[in-house]
């Protein structure tokens, strides 16, 4: 016997709900083991999201411990590497913007293709 588009539906319904709460299940647990392994290693937001996560303030890493001298090992000359924090240079209306490193992004070649300049869009 076929299946009428009604009940399709509601099976798609069930199964929606289904797959949240095991993705939510599955979300708990990453964290967890994320939350674990911060801990464990004694990192920082600035070690998993840079100095921009630093510096917006995320800084502490919620276990209130500092890093150990064995986890700070070998990251010494990182900092020298550095090229700074970046600036914004161009913008666009919308709030796009680029610090004008690395690839292009699309809403700026689009811009460009439009007709725009790089002057018009550089932020003053």
């Amino acid at each position: 016997m076929a299946r009428t588009l009604s009940e399709i539906q509601s099976e798609i319904n069930r199964l929606k709900k289904e797959a949240d709460k095991i993705r939510s299940a599955e979300v708990k647990e990453v964290v967890s083991r994320i939350r674990k392994a911060i801990a464990h290693y004694g990192l920082t937001a600035q070690d998993l999201f840079g100095k921009a996560a630093a510096a917006a303030g995320g800084a502490a890493n919620g276990s209130g411990k500092k890093r150990s001298a064995a986890a700070k090992k070998g990251r010494a000359g990182s900092a020298a590497n550095s090229k700074g924090p970046a600036v914004v240079r161009y913008r666009d209306e919308n709030g796009n913007t680029w610090v004008g490193r690395g690839k292009r992004p699309q809403w700026l070649r689009d811009a460009l293709v439009a007709g725009k300049t790089l002057e018009d869009l550089a932020v003053k």
